[in-house]
């Protein structure tokens, strides 16, 4: 996943609105949205390398997303597979806090990474790259492939965007679906220096990407009302970048 953005505790019906792309190379085999048949409580999609997720919500509405903190130099080949992370949060019964000491504990392990999770009664960031944790504040963030609301172009423009949508009482998942397909790329120097050529930093300054081997394999859309029934809707494209599987999910 390697954008995310979140309006909490900002719209009079939905206390969670979440717009999220999930950028990786085509053919890393996953599967499209649907619960677990070995878990059944967990909404996601699904890594089928190593069998976790990058974003997913469970029956219960504790909700985890993942994106990877860009930092290529620092990457090892044996490290744990950060998906577990989501899988982990939405399994588990234990609180988002003690959750957190676990993730502090573990920090040291992992390849570089964020993670947003939580539910309505509290939503919290941690990043293995960063000294504190945040339990996100009522508002509009953004989340790349830096530490939460860096201002990155794509993650000011995308939270511009949400804005914009969540403004709107009757807003659509379209209005939400046509933020995350937004191919704009950032201007050279405005581009972060993160170890990857200019070429690459073009590619992947736009919200949605797409390359040769490497773009977005799917976006997500999420609300939560304010009686915790939820919408999950996703999107899954193929390296052409045109819709490959649609999937909607309706839990109450």
């Amino acid at each position: 996943m390697c954008l995310i953005l979140i309006a909490y505790h900002l719209h009079p019906r939905y206390p969670l609105i979440l717009a999220a792309n999930r950028d990786e190379f085509y053919q890393r085999p996953s599967a499209a949205a649907a619960f677990w048949p070995d878990i059944p409580q967990i909404l996601a999609g699904r890594d089928l390398v190593h069998q976790g997720t990058w974003l997913g919500i469970s029956r219960s509405g504790r909700f985890a997303a993942l994106t990877n903190y860009r930092d290529p130099h620092a990457a090892r080949r044996n490290a744990p597979s950060r998906g577990e992370l989501v899988s982990g949060f939405l399994r588990s019964e234990i609180g988002a806090e003690d959750y957190l000491e676990r993730l502090r504990a573990d920090a040291p392990a992992y390849n570089g990474y964020n993670l947003l999770f939580g539910d309505l009664d509290g939503l919290y960031w941690f990043s293995n790259k960063s000294a504190k944790a945040v339990k996100l504040a009522p508002g509009i963030h953004g989340l790349s492939n830096h530490l939460l609301d860096t201002p990155w172009q794509k993650v000011v423009r995308g939270k511009k965007s949400l804005a914009n949508v969540v403004g709107n009482a009757d807003f659509s998942r379209e209005d939400l679906f046509a933020i995350l397909a937004d191919r704009t790329q950032a201007d050279d120097e405005l581009l972060p220096d993160t170890g990857v050529g200019l070429a690459r930093k073009r590619m992947l300054s736009s919200i949605f990407i797409t390359s040769e081997r490497y773009g977005t394999r799917s976006s997500t859309v999420l609300l939560i009302d304010s009686n915790r029934q939820v919408s999950f809707s996703e999107r899954s494209f193929n390296g052409g970048g045109a819709t490959d599987v649609v999937v909607d999910f309706e839990v109450v």
